[in-house]
């Protein structure tokens, strides 16, 4: 029983250390990176998150627990979700599932489709006070 104790243990341990990074839904992952990117999420990509922008790396169609975020930030444990019409009829969903995310630890950000596309000045000045006050957390 000792032995079964450590594995669960262990597995949480390295769970909660790789940022709840699930393997299993690698694959779907990358399938959603390569085949269903909207356009908004390729906007803020190429505007403001690739290439440490921000100054930070954020990864995309990130697995965490049992759940694909569309972009995240570990070293700030921040998750940016960008709304498009896929979640007009999701919102029970939606907010079940931000709050296991938050419950893990992640702050989280969303933004429109239409935000991104038509006023990314507002989302980048949203997203850099979001970096802000995490980083103000972090120091104490």
């Amino acid at each position: 029983s000792h032995l079964i104790f450590f594995t669960i243990l262990n597995k949480r341990t390295t769970n909660s250390m790789n940022n709840h990074y699930n393997p299993n839904l690698k694959e779907y992952a990358r399938e959603l990176r390569t085949e269903t990117v909207s356009k908004a999420e390729k906007y803020i990509w190429k505007a403001l998150l690739s290439r440490n922008k921000l100054g930070y790396k954020f990864k995309r169609q990130r697995p965490i627990n049992y759940f694909i975020v569309d972009f995240f930030c570990a070293d700030l444990k921040l998750i940016i979700e960008i709304d498009g019409s896929s979640h007009l009829n999701k919102g029970e969903y939606d907010f079940y599932r931000e709050e296991k995310l938050k419950s893990l630890g992640y702050a989280i950000i969303r933004f429109t489709e239409g935000e991104v596309i038509q006023n990314l000045s507002s989302v980048h000045e949203r997203l850099s006070f979001m970096i802000y006050c995490i980083e103000e957390r972090n120091k104490s």
